[in-house]
């Protein structure tokens, strides 16, 4: 077992709670465990099996989707955090709740939802993770919401960097527990942060190959994939391009984790890192690529948005989906008694909650829960390829 370094969260010296909790015994678990457990166990991680990654309500079944995505951000950081001496399971409890704020039909589904409560505030995804983490969610007699500890909800709030202007979910949350907004988060959450970057770059390089959006030949005019593939096909020379495919993204994988774990080491010793306290006081993150694979990555996102996030397909999908949202948002706001009846007992009388409690009943809805709720709600719709 890697030994703990000295400025690795500690879960015996947890800044505990929202509610305190009497010890029940319920297995040897520190603070961090139980946060894992707690976000494993709940059914809004549950539901992002049928969320969207990239790809919406997807025919196929190998595409991955917002829970298989969060799996394999885990993975990522936690060898990450072994390798460096983190601890593990907050590295693992912020990684795999990180997303648990995404509404339906992902980024799509999010700017519907921003749309509809510009008067009220606005919607981000991360703020709503919070909100659903401290009071959507209920599986305890006390309380509202999973009541993890200060440090897993610091690290979602924070896992992208220090927050100057937080939205108004994200400052209701810290209003109860307050989370530091304008300080840097712990190393477990910043590895989480770039784990997200490193899963999403290249697996969804393999959905696009699999969709038929993306080439090979597209693929090796992006430097660090051309270094990847010649790498791979280095290593195995008779081997037919299709079943390199995935030795080269694990390869890019390998790749992108070495370099930062380098770098990230070189950072930390620079700024004199002692303590956890220390890291939330440096002024930069501590975790992070070196700047010629920062380029690289950089590379590689510009030919991912041109050529697969905005691929005319993804784009009629996208559109669709936006309609579905704010078509669902515009029927439940002109008339409540649509809502489920546990969602129309607790439904606010004045705004902006009223209106932020109906964006909260359609953030929770999976993709196909959605359009099954549309075509009960507002009518017939027809979506293009690609649901």
């Amino acid at each position: 077992m890697t030994e703990r370094a000295r400025w690795a969260a500690d879960p015996a010296r947890s800044r505990g709670r929202r509610h305190p909790e009497h010890a029940v015994e319920r297995g040897p678990r520190d603070a961090f465990q139980r946060d894992r457990d707690r976000v494993i166990h709940c059914i809004s991680f549950r539901r992002l099996r049928h969320k969207t990654q990239v790809f919406m309500a997807p025919d196929g079944d190998h595409f991955r989707v917002r829970l298989t995505h969060s799996l394999e951000v885990a993975q990522i950081a936690r060898v990450v955090a072994r390798a460096l001496g983190l601890n593990e399971d907050l590295t693992e409890a912020v990684s795999l709740a990180h997303d648990i704020g995404h509404p339906p039909f992902g980024h799509a589904g999010e700017d519907a939802l921003k749309a509809a409560l510009k008067d009220q505030g606005g919607f981000d995804h991360n703020g709503h993770t919070l909100r659903v983490l401290t009071e959507i969610e209920r599986p305890y007699p006390r309380w509202q919401g999973l009541n993890l500890s200060w440090e897993t909800l610091e690290g979602l709030a924070k896992h992208n960097g220090p927050q100057r202007h937080p939205g108004w979910a994200m400052r209701e949350a810290d209003a109860d527990l307050p989370l530091e907004l304008e300080r840097w988060p712990s190393l477990e959450a910043q590895v989480a942060a770039i784990a997200d970057d490193i899963a999403y770059d290249n697996h969804d390089i393999d959905d696009g190959l699999r969709a038929g959006l993306l080439s090979l030949d597209q693929l090796l005019a992006v430097p660090i994939v051309r270094r990847s593939w010649d790498a791979a096909r280095s290593r195995f020379p008779d081997v037919e391009p299709d079943r390199l495919l995935g030795e080269m993204v694990r390869g890019q994988i390998g790749v992108m984790v070495n370099d930062l774990l380098a770098e990230t080491e070189r950072r930390v010793t620079q700024a004199g890192v002692e303590t956890a306290d220390d890291v939330r006081n440096a002024d930069r993150a501590l975790v992070g690529f070196s700047e010629e694979m920062r380029e690289a990555e950089r590379d590689l996102k510009r030919f991912m948005y041109a050529n697969l996030y905005h691929h005319p397909r993804q784009l009629a999908a996208a559109q669709a989906a936006h309609d579905v949202v704010a078509g669902l948002f515009a029927a439940y706001r002109a008339d409540p008694d649509a809502l489920p009846p546990e969602w129309r007992a607790r439904l606010p009388d004045e705004e902006p909650w009223r209106s932020r409690h109906v964006a909260d009943f359609i953030a929770g809805m999976t993709d196909r829960y959605a359009v099954t709720r549309y075509r009960e709600v507002v009518g017939p719709i027809d979506l293009p390829d690609g649901f």
